[in-house]
């Protein structure tokens, strides 16, 4: 015998199939331009810096600095999310290096009869204010050869670890250390030349 429960059940029309929902949009991914000015606002002045410190003249600065996020724009893609800052810093030692070899082209070529320009390096006692600190320890720095240069940027003036340093360059932990320890043997070197120089001034 079927119960009263089950009849009433048997009794009722089969129910239509729902229709499949929609899927939900896919979140959406940051555009080319977004990410290129969010590392613009994130990283600029850490770029200034650093192609001032890699050797670039004031004047071209700016530019230089600007031609390193072109180089970014261009290789967007390529750049791993995370490590945007490594790029921008390899970007950075490039761009240096051609703008100091320009400069050294445009030297070369001026007349040999215009007169020897002056010693970049400031005498010690001329550091008188914050700016004129900083503008010493631009040319130092900028005197350093350009395989130890990049690790004394980053490790002194940065404050990056070694471990920071040998990923952003690619290189082993070894090379790092000895590369920094030569950079500050150098570097001292310039300090001691630079004091010599201002005892012999009085």
């Amino acid at each position: 015998m079927v119960s009263e429960t089950k009849r009433f059940h048997l009794a009722l029309p089969a129910l239509p199939a729902l229709p499949a929902l929609p899927a939900l949009p896919a979140r959406p991914v940051a555009s080319a331009a977004d990410r290129l000015s969010t590392m613009f606002h994130h990283h600029y002045d850490f770029v200034w810096r650093s192609v001032r410190r890699l050797g670039v003249s004031p004047d071209a600065v700016d530019d230089a600095t600007q031609e390193v996020f072109v180089v970014a724009s261009r290789k967007l893609d390529a750049i791993e999310v995370g490590k945007e800052k490594a790029f921008l810093f390899g970007a950075a030692i490039r761009v240096a290096s051609d703008s100091r070899r320009a400069r050294h082209r445009r030297r070369q070529s001026a007349s040999e009869d215009q007169p020897e320009p002056r010693d970049a390096t400031p005498a010690a006692g001329e550091l008188v204010d914050q700016k004129r600190a900083r503008e010493i320890l631009d040319v130092m720095v900028g005197q350093l050869p350009e395989d130890t240069r990049p690790v004394f940027v980053l490790f002194e003036l940065e404050g990056l670890t070694m471990a920071k340093i040998a990923s952003y360059l690619d290189l082993p932990a070894g090379t790092v250390a000895s590369r920094l320890r030569r950079a500050r043997e150098l570097f001292a070197a310039h300090v001691a030349r630079l004091e010599a120089r201002s005892t012999q001034h009085g």
